[in-house]
């Protein structure tokens, strides 16, 4: 790998991301996570994050300690972008009435200048406001909600599997929202307990093998205390290797239950889906929602449905 030690002394940073992330991704050339030496120097990025992953099952120790630092400063920045999204989405919804404190994210435009249009200056094209408005904010009530993220570690789900778990991390511990991480593949993992800590949760995860989506929905149904104060993610391509029958009587009964069941086509920051759009349809006829989102999107859809 000498190419790419004159890459790092030739090129600039965004250069040598780029191009290691084209190596891993476009020419399959893995050696760039599974060689130490070329490991210890490479710039953490999600593109080798999700080298890391797929091929984390062939490193010995040694190399796995390496792969874990990489991983940390991934997840570490991934974190970081995120929190602040989530808290945004869960500071607080408009109330009907107003608010007498003037802040400046509750200004209300559209009532300011209904009120004072006999202000206006057509002279001076300008409108003298002597009164604004400003919306009242609640806080959000999150009492006794459950979410439940399936996620899909299928191998083609690798992006959606890292920010899963990054997003989860972020709606841990939320006053009165109960957060479960599940993975599943022909088999459940419930990895709810690692949900506090996503580095560990992604050296758990195991990329590729077949889909039981509806294992995986049957699993979520166990979990639920109320499902009406249920909200269900289903993050996958949707291909389903296992008994579509039954999947999609299992949405049918979440959703006469009263739980809100979500079908997200992917969860990164690109949201870009390829899936299965026949099944994908069947589920919205059973009354799921089915889309694609970024993490933040997913957190504002959350708030919105727990704080009516």
């Amino acid at each position: 790998m000498d190419w790419l030690e004159d890459v790092h002394r030739l090129f600039p940073k965004e250069t040598v991301e780029r191009l290691e992330r084209d190596a891993v991704e476009r020419y399959g050339i893995d050696e760039i996570v599974t060689d130490p030496e070329v490991l210890s120097r490479v710039e953490p990025s999600p593109a080798l994050l999700r080298a890391v992953l797929r091929t984390k099952h062939l490193m010995n120790p040694e190399l796995l300690s390496l792969a874990r630092r990489l991983v940390e400063a991934v997840v570490r920045e991934l974190l970081a972008r995120l929190r602040p999204e989530v808290r945004r989405a869960f500071t607080g919804a408009r109330a009907p009435g107003r608010s007498l404190v003037p802040l400046a994210r509750n200004f209300d435009f559209r009532s300011t200048v209904r009120a004072n249009l006999a202000h206006y200056q057509p002279e001076q094209r300008r409108l003298l406001i002597e009164r604004p408005y400003f919306h009242s904010r609640t806080r959000r009530t999150l009492e006794r909600w459950q979410l439940v993220l399936l996620v899909d570690q299928s191998g083609s789900m690798a992006g959606s599997v890292i920010h899963s778990a990054v997003t989860a991390a972020c709606l841990w511990n939320l006053p009165g929202l109960r957060t479960h991480l599940v993975a599943f593949d022909t088999s459940v993992v419930d990895l709810t307990e690692d949900v506090s800590d996503p580095v560990e949760l992604l050296m758990r995860v195991q990329l590729g093998g077949g889909t039981d989506i509806a294992r995986a929905v049957d699993y979520a149904a166990g979990l639920l205390d109320n499902p009406r104060r249920s909200i269900v993610v289903l993050v996958s391509d949707f291909f389903e290797g296992g008994d579509t029958g039954r999947l999609l009587r299992g949405v049918r009964t979440l959703v006469e239950q009263g739980s809100t069941v979500l079908g997200l086509a992917a969860l990164d920051e690109e949201a870009e889906p390829v899936y299965d759009r026949e099944l994908a349809a069947r589920l919205v006829g059973l009354g799921a929602h089915v889309g694609a989102m970024t993490p933040g999107a997913l957190a504002a859809f959350v708030a919105e449905k727990v704080g009516r």
